[in-house]
């Protein structure tokens, strides 16, 4: 069956390894958008592969609208991602509002204006962090990082309410440590147990098949305990 299946954050770690699984199967039609989009043209040679330039940071809204995006989508992964790794006091305005902006604000603003695309039955798959995960393990320096996804969990719950009446569902991953760019920048040296491919096959196989069963729901996904 063919699908339609849009990624945001898709040009490294696991956004670039979702591409590679969803574009495996000839049948789906996957649009890759990250604001790195020479890296993604390097990157991707499939043919079912369309990438798109998405900064999240500004007018997301406008910069969608211009997109040449399908009529219809049947899953939508928000995989964006920004972290700051720096003690708390040392934090800035400037760094509390891009992280928001990537993490939350950018992706409710994306998935606002891809609503009219979502067709019956589409699954929103929100990718949070185990740091953003209420009662999981904290790290220090991650305040801005890990308080913007704790914000993307709450908001895969109000949509979920708000549309209930609707065949759209929403669910979110909290993930625990996978071997991406982003966790090297947070923990120098740390070898996480998790591969992003690995990680890509869970996700793509929770997006395609948990839909219908599932809604609101917040979900870790962690090798490690806690």
């Amino acid at each position: 069956m063919n699908k339609n299946i849009v990624i945001l954050g898709a040009s490294q770690g696991i956004g670039a390894a979702l591409v590679e699984v969803f574009a495996a199967n000839e049948n789906n039609h996957v649009f890759a958008l990250s604001r790195q989009i020479e890296k993604m043209q390097q990157t991707f040679s499939h043919r079912n592969v369309v990438s798109l330039k998405l900064d999240l940071m500004d007018q997301v809204h406008t910069q969608l609208k211009s997109l040449e995006l399908p009529g219809q989508i049947d899953i939508l992964i928000n995989n964006a991602g920004l972290l700051i790794n720096k003690p708390f006091e040392s934090i800035t305005h400037h760094d509390f509002h891009a992280s928001y902006q990537v993490n939350v604000i950018g992706i409710m603003e994306a998935t606002q204006a891809l609503l009219p695309k979502l067709k019956a039955g589409a699954h929103i798959v929100n990718i949070s962090s185990m740091g953003g995960f209420q009662g999981s393990l904290k790290f220090a320096g991650l305040a801005a990082y890990s308080t913007a996804k704790a914000a993307l969990c709450s908001f895969t719950e109000m949509f979920a309410e708000e549309y209930k009446e609707t065949n759209i569902h929403m669910n979110c991953l909290c993930l625990g440590a996978v071997q991406t760019e982003m966790l090297t920048k947070a923990f120098p040296g740390y070898q996480a147990p998790t591969s992003p491919v690995q990680m890509a096959n869970f996700i793509a196989n929770f997006a395609e098949h948990s839909g219908q069963l599932l809604n609101g729901k917040i979900i870790p996904v962690s090798a490690n305990n806690p």
